[in-house]
C-alpha cells in the first residue's frame, strides 16, 4: 500500500513539474499555429471584369442605332478592397468587406459611360492552415452578401444610382511572410446590376481579382487555459 502512495505521488509532483516546465517560447509555438480568436486586415487592389454582352447587344439592336459601328467591349476597371475578419475557430471566418470598383465603357455616338460601384458585404469563409515546408498558406472559399450602390453616368450628364444587394463567391490564400504579416490573392465572382440613362441595365458585378497585403491580429493565449490541458 506505502508503493502504491508513493508511486501517486511521485506521478503528481512529475506532472505538476511538467506544467512549470512549459515556457512561454511553448505558448507562442502554440498561438502561431492557430487561427482560432485571430483577426485580420487585408487591403488589396485588382481589377474587375464584366463582359456586358448583353448590355452592348440592347444597345446597338435598338431601332434608333442599328446600323452605327459597333465600338470595343468592355475591358474592366480597376477595385480596391478592404476587409476586417475574425477567426471564430480554426476553419470558419466571418469579416466585412468594404469596395469601390470603376470602368469607363465606350457606346458609339454617346459620350463615354463612367461606372462606378461601392458597398460592404459580409462574408463567411472556410479556411485552413497548410505548412507547406517552411512557408505557413492558408487557402480560402467562401460567400459574400450585402448592400451596394452603382452609379452610372455619361461624360457631362448626371448620374443614375441603384441601389442593391449583391451577391458573391470568393476564393484566395494567404501566404504568411511573417506572424503578422501575409501576401493575399483572391478571386470573387459577384452578381449584382446598375442602370445607365436611356440606355438599360449593366452587370455591376463581373469576376474580380485582387492581390495586397494581410495584417495579423494574433490570439492572445491565456495561459491557464493552456495549463489545464496539461
Amino acid at each position: 500500500m506505502r508503493g502504491v502512495i508513493l508511486l501517486l505521488v511521485t506521478l503528481t509532483a512529475s506532472l505538476a513539474s511538467a506544467q512549470d516546465d512549459y515556457a512561454p517560447e511553448d505558448y507562442e509555438v502554440e498561438e502561431n499555429k492557430r487561427l482560432e480568436g485571430t483577426s485580420r486586415i487585408s487591403i488589396m487592389g485588382g481589377w474587375r471584369y464584366a463582359p456586358n454582352l448583353t448590355f452592348y447587344d440592347n444597345y446597338y439592336l435598338d431601332r434608333d442605332n442599328r446600323g452605327l459601328e459597333r465600338s470595343r467591349g468592355s475591358i474592366g476597371g480597376p477595385l480596391v478592397t478592404g476587409t476586417f475578419g475574425y477567426s471564430v475557430n480554426d476553419f470558419i471566418e466571418v469579416g466585412i468587406d468594404l469596395f469601390a470598383t470603376y470602368e469607363r465603357m465606350v457606346l458609339t455616338n454617346k459620350p463615354g459611360l463612367n461606372t462606378a460601384t461601392y458597398g460592404a458585404l459580409v462574408g463567411l469563409r472556410f479556411q485552413k492552415r497548410l505548412e507547406l515546408g517552411r512557408q505557413v498558406v492558408i487557402p480560402s472559399a467562401g460567400v459574400l452578401v450585402g448592400p451596394l450602390i452603382a452609379a452610372a453616368y455619361f461624360d457631362g450628364g448626371r448620374a443614375v444610382e441603384r441601389g442593391g444587394q449583391a451577391l458573391g463567391f470568393s476564393a484566395g490564400a494567404t501566404m504568411r511572410l511573417s506572424q503578422t504579416w501575409g501576401l493575399s490573392f483572391e478571386f470573387r465572382q459577384l452578381f449584382a446590376g446598375g442602370d445607365a440613362e436611356d440606355v438599360g441595365s449593366y452587370n455591376a458585378g463581373g469576376s474580380w481579382l485582387s492581390v495586397g497585403m494581410t495584417y495579423v491580429i494574433p490570439w492572445q493565449y491565456d495561459e491557464k487555459k493552456i495549463r489545464g490541458r496539461l
